[in-house]
């Protein structure tokens, strides 16, 4: 089945979509020894695909879909000038993986980890219209008109911001903790209306994108994504599947917890403590 050249490139880890059109316009890209050209459709297997010279593999190359916790202060995205962690220092995967709905350095949750870029192009394109919904920890009490004036939406900036699924959740100690539900994702916009009615984030968890749940998940753990989720996304589905802190029982599922998913340690970071050695059984 012919598919884009765009996308088989990315799939097979030589760049992002955008980075593959570039290759592309550069001429450094043939099929079946023809330099491409933007838009060509190709058949994986069938037709042989060289990047400057050197053979692509992607009859192989398989989905990967994975929903991770991010943790406060790693970078939402593949790779950081300053060498910062980032998501993808968490999973051990053999294919090149894209961060779907990137958070800022101080919130954390949930993302989608893919090389499916249709994928993450439905779930990140304002088209689409997916729920994502958070918990929010902001200071004091918010007056009952300032939740309505989240809900309403209001100008912030340029820009209006669409209504929003607000309730309180508790409230005590000078703070509040608040569900938000939107189907938005305006740069640090949370935090930007928090702010701009003279209150401040403390904490900012994201539980839900669509119908994909955080779950059980810890942070820095990462679990595949099942049959079913898939499925749902694909239908377009914004009911969660699995209501967030319930436990996720799937044979498919894989934490950070098990040896093959620990994040790769980089200058300044804590260690883990060394667990104790037990003594030999008798």
């Amino acid at each position: 089945m012919a598919e884009r050249l765009n996308k088989l490139l990315a799939r097979a880890g030589v760049a992002s979509r955008r980075g593959a059109d570039a290759l592309i316009a550069q001429k450094r890209v043939t099929v079946d020894g023809k330099v491409a050209t933007l838009g060509a459709m190709v058949t994986p297997g069938v037709e042989e695909i060289q990047v400057d010279g050197e053979r692509v593999r992607v009859a192989d190359v398989p989905d990967r879909h994975f929903a991770f916790y991010k943790p406060r202060h790693v970078i939402s995205t593949v790779s950081d000038p300053y060498d910062r962690p980032t998501v993808v220092d968490f999973i051990d995967s053999r294919v090149r993986l894209f961060p779907v709905g990137r958070l800022d350095g101080a919130s954390e949750g949930l993302m989608l980890l893919t090389n499916d870029g249709d994928l993450a192009n439905q779930l990140t394109h304002p088209r689409y219209e997916h729920e994502r919904e958070y918990r929010v920890k902001i200071s004091g009490t918010p007056l009952e008109s300032v939740l309505q004036k989240w809900r309403d939406g209001f100008w912030l900036g340029e820009e209006r911001t669409l209504p929003a699924a607000i309730s309180v959740e508790s409230s005590s100690g000078g703070s509040t903790w608040l569900r938000w539900v939107m189907r938005e994702g305006k740069n640090r916009q949370i935090r930007r209306m928090v702010e701009a009615v003279n209150h401040e984030v403390h904490e900012l968890i994201r539980i839900r994108m669509g119908p994909i749940t955080l779950g059980a998940l810890k942070a820095g753990e990462w679990r595949r994504l099942s049959a079913a989720e898939l499925r749902a996304l694909d239908e377009g589905r914004d009911e969660p599947l699995f209501e967030s802190g319930d436990r996720y029982f799937d044979p498919a599922v894989q934490s950070a917890g098990s040896s093959k998913a620990k994040p790769r340690y980089k200058p300044g970071w804590a260690r883990p403590k060394r667990r104790a050695k037990r003594g030999k059984r008798q």
